[in-house]
């Protein structure tokens, strides 16, 4: 094979032959250029995922630690206490229980309750207290009364359930 090739190139003229190998050298070198501008173009896209990757991977383990941070927290224990009793003890304490219209208990678990007129954010903060006792809010309806930040409100309440 290697002597038929060689015998093909010494048929051709001296110049042909000068004329062929400059050009095989600048198509190399062409080819050459090419590949290296379409590897420095993919290097350029892949550096531009890398960072936002980097970034995502970030704010992952931020998550990661935040969950690991919460698990970590002790929950704050269900009140055994009758949710009817801490309900009303809550309203009492700060102050709400002059708005209190109505509170029924249908069962254990479960409180209604109606104020009549009473400041919304008095109203927010007890909710989040209870809240924090692991009561939450199931249902709710506010209504604006003509005194601005002043509400009626209805709400069933329940016992979160444990875990």
């Amino acid at each position: 094979m290697k002597v038929l090739l060689r015998q093909f190139w010494d048929t051709w003229a001296l110049q042909e032959r000068v004329i062929i190998a400059v050009v095989a050298a600048l198509m190399g070198v062409a080819l050459y250029l090419w590949l290296v501008h379409a590897a420095d173009g993919a290097r350029r896209q892949l550096r531009s995922v890398v960072t936002s990757l980097h970034a995502e991977a970030s704010r992952l383990d931020q998550n990661a630690a935040e969950i690991e941070r919460l698990r970590a927290a002790r929950a704050t224990p269900a009140s055994r206490t009758e949710l009817r009793t801490l309900v009303q003890a809550q309203a009492a304490a700060l102050g709400l229980s002059r708005a209190l219209v109505r509170i029924d208990a249908p069962d254990p678990n479960q409180v209604r309750v109606a104020f009549g007129a009473v400041p919304f954010t008095d109203w927010l903060a007890w909710v989040i207290t209870l809240q924090s006792q692991r009561i939450r809010l199931d249902a709710c309806r506010i209504e604006a009364l003509s005194t601005p930040g002043i509400v009626s409100a209805t709400a069933t309440l329940v016992r979160a359930e444990q875990q």
